[in-house]
């Protein structure tokens, strides 16, 4: 069978950043997890393998591996392709709180009391913030829809509001496994824990159970926010028969900048310079996120030499005291076509440096001299 390129699982470039990477897997993770694909084992497989994937790409020393030697290299490496580091489980239960939240266990317990309804109440959305947003925050108008329980079947998605004792659990909402000397119990995937099912839908909600209600709100969100980050709105969520509302959660996707290029909490910018600037050893300005700042060019820098400017990068989204760095990439320029001035100019120039400027001639010579006795 052919081996999956971990690039092409996760959808992304083989230059692709960690925050790329990131965003990439969360949309998988998401639209594969086994919650949202109940008995389906496509769904399954694909899930397992980009946890696999994601595994490898987010861990800076599995990725460098595997890019140099392939995915066999890793099992010489204290971990096969699909073993978690403790660093990338972290990351990987981070976002799946973030996606999920109580499912996982890793909230308060107000989910256990929302099960009786056949919607959640919590509410998950996207929106899309200019970049210039996410750096500094801002206050954003956000169209919602939200759902609130149908009156007609009193938001319980059967026909006259009754249901029936769950065909697949007996009631029990959940439902035992063995593997081997082990036994597990899980939500069942018939009724989802709820003990009943739905045997007639009712026809004004389609056994959804819900209404849908649009409305316009208000959200202020931090400075430094990131793909991945979510931003908790309580109490502008769904709705249940009891009158609690449950809370909105808002991920984020960010536009790019055409010259400054995110990556976590540090900003990069290419410089092009033309290579006479160079050699006059120009003083450059360059624009940061929050004014300027001036670089001394000499002839010794090279082609991609970074100039870093400390604590002028993204504020921390969580502590704002803390900035990440502004690092600005030198990009040299040559001269593609030359005039006839030009030519003649450049060729007095080089004529001004004498031997300095055909270093090859006296590096070859010797090997000149070996290669006309070899070939005797």
């Amino acid at each position: 069978m052919e081996e999956l390129c971990y690039y092409e699982v996760l959808q992304v470039s083989k230059n692709a950043t960690t925050a790329e990477i990131k965003k990439a897997y969360r949309k998988l993770a998401l639209k594969y997890h086994p919650d949202k694909n109940p008995g389906d084992k496509e769904a399954e497989e694909k899930f397992k393998v980009i946890n696999e994937a994601y595994a490898v790409l987010s861990d800076d020393e599995k990725r460098s591996i595997y890019d140099r030697y392939g995915k066999e290299a890793l099992k010489g490496a204290g971990a096969n392709a699909g073993g978690f580091s403790a660093g990338s489980m972290d990351d990987i239960m981070d976002i799946f709180n973030s996606m999920f939240g109580d499912s996982f266990g890793f909230g308060s317990s107000s989910q256990q009391r929302r099960n009786s309804m056949p919607y959640p109440l919590d509410l998950e959305i996207e929106t899309t913030l200019e970049f210039n947003e996410a750096i500094f925050g801002c206050e954003k108008e956000i169209d919602i829809t939200y759902k609130t329980p149908c009156q007609s079947c009193k938001g319980t998605g059967a026909k006259d509001g009754k249901l029936h004792t769950c065909s697949y659990c007996g009631g029990q909402g959940q439902v035992v496994m063995r593997q081997g000397f082990m036994t597990f119990a899980q939500e069942c995937p018939q009724c989802h824990g709820k003990g009943q099912e739905i045997k007639t839908k009712c026809p004004e909600c389609r056994g959804s159970g819900a209404n849908l209600v649009e409305e316009t709100i208000n959200i202020k969100i931090p400075a430094g926010v990131d793909v991945g980050n979510r931003l908790r709105v309580p109490a502008k969520g769904n709705i249940d028969n009891q009158g609690h509302r449950g809370d909105l959660y808002v991920h984020f996707d960010i536009q790019e900048d055409e010259n400054f290029v995110r990556d976590g909490l540090n900003i990069y910018i290419e410089v092009p310079v033309f290579f006479t600037q160079i050699l006059l050893s120009d003083e450059i300005e360059v624009p940061t996120l929050e004014g300027s700042v001036n670089i001394k060019l000499n002839p010794k820098v090279q082609d991609k030499e970074h100039f870093i400017f400390n604590n002028k990068g993204v504020p921390n989204v969580n502590n704002p005291r803390v900035r990440g760095k502004f690092i600005a990439q030198i990009k040299i320029i040559y001269p593609t076509k030359l005039n006839s001035e030009q030519k003649e100019l450049i060729g007095k120039l080089q004529e001004s440096f004498g031997l300095e400027s055909k270093p090859h001639k006296n590096i070859f010579e010797n090997a000149f001299d070996r290669v006309k006795k070899w070939i005797k």
